[in-house]
């Protein structure tokens, strides 16, 4: 047992862990919304505001690069594993909040040009969005390091928790706002909004980097690969989801050919998504506790999967009408924020405390990119060969993913126990 896993167990013998963990949860949620601000600001908000201001779609569609370094960022996620920027600070820390407040200055200095001035915009969102990776790979790495199994699921769903409230105020309130009060303002505001959240990173318990050991292991992407059960995580993390980029691509246009008003669709995925988003967070750690992470995943693998079908039951005139498409529709994003507790937890499992930043980085880039590739599949597909056999497609996958998952998730607990005899912390089932 080293000095780290120690602590925690003294700290649960003497009674002192939940105040611990509830110290913990506030800076996991303040570090994850000062994140989520920006990220939905550039990704929800300012499409809409570019073309309000005359912006063309081949511009705004330029915009789609700034989930490049969101994508690549397991590229550099050793660097921050091994080196710290301000090491006084501590190591994450001192990742943490200069990139912060480079993000949150990269914001405001947004208010110094207009929304029609698209590639002056272009350039200070690309930064952000580098300055923003950098943070997320810090954070997931302090996160993985104090979180335990006990506190895991409720860590988690406060990160789904900050992703739904960075949707209400980086997106929703960015819209409000631009039409009250204008973009000079709106901009200062979510600026300043993006820095509040940061004051939580006074509470993050980090010795100097100088003080910490000098032998441990090297980070790096080999030292993941070499572990055991590897390829079997990140088969999981690449299947586990791989139908969803399908039906999320091409939702928003089915609903509108079926004559449901963009207003709604709007709220939809707006506020009344994030506010969903919230619900399902604490359900799914309530989840977890009571009936473990494997049977969560599987159950909410399901119920997604019957999301689909109904879909593509709906798409086929089998259960016409606009009303249960959206019902579909709404609980599959309720469900997809359980998804994302469940999903993290297992990342933060099976990661190494020795790089934990890259090994939870790798895994959510991985399950990223798969989303990504299907949802840019989703439009070709449903050219090709309609919307019924797109969701239909895409709900076989998705019960073949379950499958799947299950297979590796029983592979994993069979190998847990010569696993942990050989003396690595991360990759386990």
């Amino acid at each position: 047992m080293n000095a780290h896993d120690l602590q925690h167990s003294m700290a649960r013998a003497t009674g002192e862990a939940p105040g611990k963990d509830r110290r913990l949860y506030v800076v996991l949620g303040g570090l994850y919304l000062a994140q989520g601000i920006p990220t939905y600001l550039l990704l929800v908000a300012l499409p809409p505001l570019l073309r309000e201001s005359g912006a063309s779609r081949t511009a705004i569609g330029l915009f789609s690069l700034l989930m490049l370094p969101l994508i690549l960022k397991f590229a550099i996620a050793p660097l921050v594993d091994r080196y710290a920027l301000l090491s006084r600070l501590g190591h994450r820390r001192g990742w943490v909040i200069p990139t912060q407040i480079l993000v949150s200055a990269g914001i405001a200095s947004m208010a110094l040009v207009t929304p029609d001035q698209v590639g002056w915009l272009f350039g200070i969102c690309l930064c952000i969005t580098i300055l923003s990776s950098l943070q997320d790979i810090a954070t997931d790495g302090y996160a993985v390091r104090h979180l335990t199994a006990r506190s895991r699921p409720m860590g988690n769903a406060i990160q789904a928790g900050a992703v739904a409230l960075g949707v209400i105020i980086g997106g929703t309130l960015a819209l409000v706002l631009f039409h009250e009060i204008g973009w000079r303002p709106t901009i200062l505001i979510v600026a300043a909004l993006s820095l509040l959240p940061l004051l939580a990173a006074v509470w993050m318990e980090e010795p100097p980097a100088a003080t910490q050991p000098q032998d441990r292991p090297r980070a790096s992407l080999r030292a993941f690969f070499a572990r055991p059960n590897a390829w079997l995580v990140l088969g999981f993390a690449v299947t586990y989801r791989a139908s969803e980029g399908l039906v999320r691509g091409m939702e928003g246009p089915y609903l509108i050919d079926l004559g449901v008003p963009v207003s709604w669709i709007g709220y939809l995925s707006g506020s009344a998504a994030a506010s969903a988003g919230l619900v399902g967070a604490a359900c799914a750690a309530l989840l977890i506790r009571r009936a473990g992470l494997a049977a969560t995943l599987v159950l909410l693998g399901l119920l997604r999967s019957l999301c689909f079908l109904t879909f593509a039951l709906s798409a086929a005139d089998l259960w016409p009408g606009f009303v249960v498409a959206m019902s579909a529709s709404a609980l599959q994003t309720f469900i997809r924020y359980m998804e994302l507790v469940a999903l993290y937890s297992f990342f933060m499992q099976a990661s190494s405390r020795d790089q934990p930043g890259t090994d939870f980085t790798i895994l959510s880039c991985a399950e990223l990119i798969v989303y990504l590739l299907g949802s840019t599949l989703a439009g070709v597909l449903a050219d090709a060969f309609g919307y019924s056999v797109l969701f239909s497609g895409a709900t076989v996958i998705s019960v073949a993913g379950v499958g799947l998952a299950l297979f590796l998730l029983e592979t994993l607990k069979a190998r847990s126990a010569a696993f942990a005899g050989s003396g690595d912390e991360g990759l386990r089932a």
